[in-house]
């Protein structure tokens, strides 16, 4: 996304549009006072022009309605696809600066030309076409017209006023803007008052401690490089980049002060694979082993240069196949320990089992030094810098969900007694469960922090998230963690692989552009082509019943004492056959491919 700085003040964004449906183009008319000209997108091949007014009305009478901004623009084998956010919601602020969450997003098809295409490029059109309806279900995005989100606020503070004077997608961290891609067409248009960045996540809570207003939020940036679903995204791609990539930063605001912590997660960055196959649990395969410290590097040496010292946190189980994991990353990491990079092996399951959750504080006394050396970002009422974060903490389980955000959790309230102490908001040894009112506003705060990161990236809440909300395990937790696994075994194995699908086309990672000679692809054989889960489980539930038919009479009738025999059969057979092709009965992506 390369432009032009020509040293102008950047052009305000648009914060409300009345977009007018004619039945050959869209008009995008501001009316929050900030131009004159309007946007007209033609409904046959998307191409945009600014225009002085609208056009001649005809007998029928268009569909209009306002909408808050353009996410992007999808370009696909013929036309062009539109994303508008049509509602939006106030959730807090950041550094002053209002932020809002998408409540509802809307597709503008702009293919009228499928009308004289050929009936191959009409089913190809089609079936790209039912993604977007995945991706109108897009959550957790949020965004601001006046202020760059995808940047910490040690790193805004950082930048000079003529970074600063750029446009806000200009500004934007590349990893952490959600619709870099969607927003190519409206910078090849030069269209800067339209570009809106966005990025996936923020939380944000006003409380009081004792008589001090303090303000805490939460911002997690998600990296876009390797983004996707629990299982058809793991490990490490060959250029380091990890999927479930999360920045969370912590913001506190009082007493004219404001102070920020940056820390991550990600899954091991190596690669790695668990590709679902209908059992609970699918096995692990590591993948080329032999590059595994290669590609650990990359993504160790990317992380320092980004956030200084990195402390890798890995909470996987010692034993069975997170143990092999284990191995695998202490052993590839082994070469590139030194003082700025460090690993932690804290096996949270064995330690602190289900319920004993405080246990995390022996993990606290292994790297408080590290946290205290390395510090926190702390800028006073004048603007100016106090303290400087020179270090951040790397924390992955398997999933990077449940565990991770427990202890992250705990680092991160920790972080913020340091710095309420620094203010004297807090005393030298008060802590902030001393505060019940605060206390139980921050824990709600991480626990929806957590619930949002783990529904993006497995469809459901965390799990253990009662921990972080009360402070303790619960009956209820327990029983919604039940729930809640059940959920994701059937999204993992029924519904993700379109969802995949629909993440990696929004992302441009599959690009299918008039320009391009590409067809979508296709499951390859008749098993394939064919195979269903839903006619699998009908078949053995068919044949059940009419086993159960059979036998009510076997006793008085040796035929029908065969035919249970058969339909027992039927049903064995028919069970071990799909277990056996697991992976072939499962939602798969048709974008996905095996890295072996």
């Amino acid at each position: 996304m390369d432009g032009t700085n020509d040293g102008s003040p950047p052009s305000k964004l648009h914060t409300r549009l009345r977009l007018w449906e004619f039945p050959d183009c869209y008009i995008f008319e501001p009316i929050d006072g900030l131009a004159d000209l309007l946007l007209s997108v033609s409904r046959s091949n998307g191409t945009m022009n600014l225009v002085e007014a609208l056009p001649l009305r005809e007998s029928s009478t268009p569909k209009v309605q306002i909408v808050y901004g353009v996410i992007g623009v999808l370009k696909l084998a013929v036309g062009s696809y539109f994303l508008v956010i049509t509602d939006r919601d106030c959730v807090g602020s950041y550094l002053g600066h209002a932020i809002f969450k998408v409540t509802g997003l809307k597709v503008l098809p702009c293919n009228n030309a499928l009308n004289t295409t050929s009936a191959e490029q009409k089913k190809m059109e089609s079936e790209f076409s039912e993604l977007l309806d995945a991706a109108e279900r897009t959550i957790g995005l949020h965004f601001s017209y006046d202020i760059n989100l995808t940047l910490s606020a040690q790193r805004l503070h950082e930048l000079g006023d003529e970074y600063k004077s750029l446009p806000l997608w200009r500004q934007a961290e590349p990893r952490f803007l959600w619709n870099s891609y969607l927003l190519e067409p409206l910078i090849e248009n030069k269209l800067n008052q339209y570009l809106l960045p966005v990025i996936q996540g923020f939380q944000n809570i006003n409380a009081e401690v004792g008589s001090e207003k303090v303000n805490v939020t939460l911002i997690a940036r998600r990296c876009t490089r390797r983004i996707g679903t629990r299982m058809w995204r793991r490990g490490a791609d060959a250029e380091g980049y990890a999927a479930n990539f999360v920045e969370t930063e912590q913001i506190m605001q009082s007493k004219g002060f404001t102070a920020s912590y940056v820390q991550v997660r990600g899954s091991m960055p190596f690669l790695w694979e668990q590709i679902v196959d209908l059992t609970y649990k699918p096995s692990f395969d590591i993948v080329r082993q032999e590059e595994a410290p290669r590609v650990l590097e990359r993504h160790f040496h990317d992380l320092q240069k980004k956030y200084g010292a990195v402390l890798a946190v890995d909470l996987v189980n010692t034993g069975g196949g997170e143990g092999r994991l284990r191995e695998r990353y202490a052993k590839s990491i082994e070469p590139i320990l030194s003082e700025d990079v460090r690993y932690v092996h804290f096996d949270f399951h064995r330690v602190c089992g289900h319920i004993h959750f405080e246990r995390l504080s022996q993990l606290y006394e292994q790297i408080k030094d590290y946290l205290k050396k390395h510090r926190y970002f702390l800028i006073n009422d004048k603007g100016e810098k106090i303290e400087e974060q020179t270090g951040t903490v790397r924390t992955n389980c398997i999933d990077c969900l449940d565990r991770t955000n427990v202890t992250q959790s705990m680092i991160g309230r920790k972080i913020l007694e340091s710095q309420l102490q620094r203010i004297e908001v807090l005393g030298v040894n008060d802590t902030i469960s001393n505060h019940p009112a605060f206390d139980t506003n921050y824990k709600v705060l991480w626990a929806n922090h957590g619930d949002a990161i783990s529904i993006q990236y497995s469809g459901t809440p965390a799990l253990k998230g009662d921990f972080v909300r009360y402070g303790k395990r619960t009956t209820q937790g327990i029983v919604n963690d039940l729930r809640n696994a059940l959920a994701r075994y059937y999204l993992n194995n029924f519904v993700d692989g379109t969802k995949q699908d629909a993440m990696d086309l929004l992302q441009g990672h599959y690009l299918t552009s008039v320009s391009r000679d590409m067809a979508v692809p296709r499951k390859g054989g008749l098993l394939e082509s064919y195979a269903s889960f839903r006619l699998a489980f009908a078949l053995v539930m068919g044949a059940l019943m009419f086993m159960m038919m059979s036998l009510r009479h076997a006793r008085t009738d040796v035929h029908h004492l065969l035919l249970s025999l058969l339909w027992a059969g039927l049903c064995i057979g028919i069970t071990h056959f799909v277990r056996a092709n697991g992976r072939t009965f499962t939602n798969r992506p048709r974008f996905h491919q095996s890295r072996h």
